[in-house]
């Protein structure tokens, strides 16, 4: 990171299967450059989640890290909505 700081994404957990880890899919919208029309974009992260606490449809906040495993370079740091039901 070139100003220091970390980046913080909130998104939904959509699998919890993994031991520790949590796929966090984080919505973002993006202005089609010819037409002008708004699309949504999805892009899914790994996330490391100590506690397990983390359940499906669950709205949550992930930060930037250090590789952890292959695929995981985010860490879950606070639930921020849990899910219905």
């Amino acid at each position: 990171m070139s100003n220091g700081r970390k980046k913080v994404l909130v998104g939904t957990v959509v699998s919890d299967k993994m031991d520790k880890t949590v796929v966090v899919t984080v919505q973002r919208t993006k202005r089609h450059p010819m037409y002008g029309k708004v699309i949504k974009l999805n892009k899914k992260y790994k996330a490391h989640d100590a506690q397990n606490a983390a359940a499906i449809g669950d709205i949550v906040q992930i930060i930037e890290s250090k590789p952890i495993s292959k695929e995981k370079r985010w860490v879950m740091t606070e639930i921020l909505k849990r899910a219905e039901g």
